[in-house]
């Protein structure tokens, strides 16, 4: 998935923790609503999508992301409705080096 920052060079690094969840099913839900799963009903496989299907981002670690501007209504969107059980900070960066925005935007790069 590319991460495309080329208009501004804005993007937004992303980390996350929970705080408590009420049970394990609550926990699954969260990371099932954010990363998607893959469901398997008799011979048949699903992949359920998740916020993170749908907005371009670049994975630093585990619980740390980087997406450009443009998505970041969307990521808050979500974490405000997770806030009371996941504490999220956002920061905002901006790519000056163009060898390093080249990085991001390449889809097989791991960082």
């Amino acid at each position: 998935m590319r991460v495309d920052i080329r208009k501004n060079g804005r993007a937004f690094i992303i980390t996350f923790h929970s705080r408590a969840f009420d049970s394990d099913y609550e926990r699954s839900r969260f990371f099932k609503e954010l990363h998607g799963w893959k469901q398997v009903v008799k011979d048949y496989e699903y992949r359920r999508k998740g916020v993170l299907d749908e907005v371009p981002h670049v994975k630093i670690a585990d619980s740390v992301f980087m997406v450009a501007a443009e998505h970041m209504k969307r990521m808050e969107e979500f974490f405000r409705q997770w806030e009371d059980k996941v504490e999220c900070d956002m920061m905002e960066i901006m790519i000056m080096n163009r060898r390093i925005m080249r990085k991001l935007m390449d889809e097989n790069n791991n960082i």
